[in-house]
């Protein structure tokens, strides 16, 4: 199965109070507060004016995402940090192969990042969202890293945490159905 990611990650107050006026923002719960709004061409269109960019080349160190972080949409992502850090993550991987990137900003700076890793060999605590998510002040708990802690895992794509979302689902919903399922 693959994987694919391309999210703002933050406070859930933080990320409902900026996206309260926008149309196509769709928060996504996660555990501890937190909550995921995916990145859609219509999002970036609403934030910006403008269509998204994508890289053309395979992502790099130099080019650690995907999608084109314009300067208006890193103003915005600056513009909400000054309540508190902001995580952009991107991840795209399948059958072994892939990259994770993530950038953090806060106080109306990028304060980490971009970090890109395209062969995830390293400890997971050094993986470039796990990285991010710690500086969010992700805490540690039951699951293997905080990618998983904050249930990033639970949805396979963009499409996904936009369904996600739209049914008001949180990350402790499938936990849940899983104890149903045992329970029966």
């Amino acid at each position: 199965m693959s994987y694919q990611l391309s999210a703002v990650v933050a406070d859930a107050e933080l990320l409902r109070e900026q996206t309260a006026e926008l149309d196509h923002a769709v928060l996504g719960e996660l555990r501890q507060d937190f909550a995921l709004l995916p990145v859609t061409p219509q999002l970036v269109v609403e934030l910006t004016g403008s269509l998204p960019d994508f890289a053309v080349d395979d992502r790099s160190a130099e080019q650690p995402f995907d999608l084109v972080l314009s300067p208006p949409l890193v103003e915005s992502l600056a513009r909400w940090s000054r309540s508190g850090p902001v995580a952009y993550l991107e991840a795209e991987f399948g059958g072994g192969a892939g990259y994770q990137s993530a950038a953090v900003w806060l106080g109306g700076a990028l304060s980490w990042g971009p970090r890109f890793d395209g062969v995830l060999d390293s400890p997971r605590g050094k993986w470039p969202i796990n990285m991010a998510l710690t500086r969010l002040g992700v805490e540690p708990g039951t699951w293997i890293d905080p990618f998983a802690e904050l249930g990033l895992h639970l949805e396979r794509n963009t499409d996904g945490w936009l369904a996600h979302g739209r049914r008001r689902l949180s990350a402790d919903y499938w936990d849940e159905l899983v104890e149903q399922w045992e329970n029966q």
